[in-house]
């Protein structure tokens, strides 16, 4: 055995409640440090990442820029140009209404952002913990 076990050993409660707390702080402490080290590590990752997205968002954008032109010229062959826009732009802004329509709802259906199962758990084990507290008083 070690000395500080033959020490534990011979302390009384309060010191060892003492003792027990001080480790647990000491815990609780290390593992924040260690979810602020991984969080920042990640965040990082996913900031690349989303950079990238980001330069194929632009990328994208110019080839439905391209794609469009394409399409109006196509068109242009049998009508008006400006008529063959016109066709185009109806289309992409009816697409657009539909996506518009169908990303509100989705929206909806995601409210409130908050993990509402994981509040009520939380809220019964504060219970639960004042319930044990209390009976352990008594």
């Amino acid at each position: 055995m070690t000395d500080e076990g033959d020490g534990l050993r011979s302390s009384s409660t309060a010191d060892l409640v003492k003792h027990l707390t001080e480790q647990t702080s000491d815990l609780v402490r290390k593992e924040l440090e260690l979810a602020k080290t991984e969080l920042s590590e990640k965040a990082r990752t996913a900031g690349a990442g989303a950079g990238m997205l980001g330069g194929a968002g632009v990328a994208g954008l110019l080839a439905l820029g391209a794609l469009t032109a394409c399409v109006i010229l196509l068109l242009a062959q049998g009508m008006d140009a400006w008529l063959a826009a016109l066709i185009v732009a109806v289309v992409y802004a009816a697409v657009a209404g539909v996506l518009a329509m169908n990303g509100r709802e989705r929206v909806k259906e995601g409210m409130p952002p908050a993990p509402e199962q994981t509040v009520e758990t939380v809220k019964e084990d504060v219970q639960w913990a004042r319930t044990q507290a209390t009976s352990a008083r008594r």
